[in-house]
């Protein structure tokens, strides 16, 4: 009986592994392909080696998109790292009405990124909240361009990207500290460690591969950011287009019939591999921690 359903295992897997290969690996593969062609929608392209990424070096759009997503990542790694941790010490503790503050912590990440990203235009526009309030306080004697700017939209992304993702990684070191002994604080306690000490002898070594996978989580979403600077900056990509990631990068030259396909594919293996950089990176970091 054992030996006749030997392929029991390999149906309970054939759905996932079919939909992984038709919605995943084919379309990598095809990529791949296509950032070796002239291709656009309408027509099949033909073979032009490696033109496409030769091109990337006269490409000044590109170079400010690459640029915007490492100071996207730099920011935004040890922001998430650490600010979520510190919350997440706080809101453990078990006092009364702390579960508002979990929830009140946790709500923006359920929120939609599209309708957050809005209203945060609507607080950072000329004539928003903020610059209303600022004026009429005497803070300021004309609007800040926060959408109008480069580094202010850029940075004004960054921010809307630091709050709506701080009760998130909350969550999962709050999960992380449930595995740090309450005997090691016990004992750091008695050696006389303070708050302060106990957190970084105890606290972070205790939840040092969990600080390093989100660093890896944040990295990646860094490179790969679309939504908040498409929304703040109307799909414009900021004064000039210089605001864009390289997914908005990717989608201004695929979209439209006349989309280069090509370009944009090649473009796709560079976020590829700028993306699998620092995951390798903090691999490694971890392995020789280990």
């Amino acid at each position: 009986m054992t030996h006749k359903r030997w392929f029991t295992p390999w149906l309970l897997i054939a759905p996932a592994a079919v939909w992984l290969v038709l919605f995943n690996a084919v379309p990598a593969i095809n990529t791949v392909i296509l950032s070796f062609t002239n291709a656009k929608p309408l027509g099949g392209g033909q073979f032009i080696g490696l033109g496409n990424y030769t091109r990337m070096f006269d490409d000044q759009q590109l170079v400010d998109a690459l640029i915007n997503s490492i100071v996207y990542m730099v920011v935004c790694v040890p922001l998430l790292t650490l600010l979520p941790l510190l919350l997440a010490v706080l809101v453990e503790k078990k006092l009364r009405g702390i579960a508002f503050f979990r929830i009140a912590f946790y709500t923006p990440v359920i929120a939609s990124a599209v309708v957050v990203a809005l209203i945060w235009g609507w607080l950072l526009n000329d004539r928003g909240v903020i610059n209303g309030m600022a004026e009429r306080l005497g803070f300021l004697s004309g609007p800040l361009p926060f959408l109008t700017d480069r580094w202010l939209l850029l940075f004004s992304a960054i921010g809307l990207t630091v709050w709506k993702g701080l009760g998130y990684y909350m969550i999962i070191y709050m999960s992380a500290l449930g595995n740090v002994s309450r005997e090691l604080h016990e004992a750091a306690a008695v050696d006389g460690a303070g708050p302060v000490r106990r957190f970084f002898s105890v606290t972070v070594p205790g939840v040092r591969n969990t600080m390093l996978l989100i660093s890896v989580l944040i990295s990646v979403f860094a490179l790969r950011v679309f939504s908040e600077l498409y929304i703040l900056s109307n799909g414009t990509g900021g004064p000039g287009g210089r605001d864009m990631s390289l997914v908005m990068l990717i989608q201004l030259y695929g979209q439209g019939l006349t989309g280069h396909l090509g370009y944009a594919s090649a473009l796709s293996v560079l976020l590829f591999v700028v993306t699998v950089g620092p995951m390798l990176f903090l691999a490694r970091l971890n392995r020789k921690e280990s």
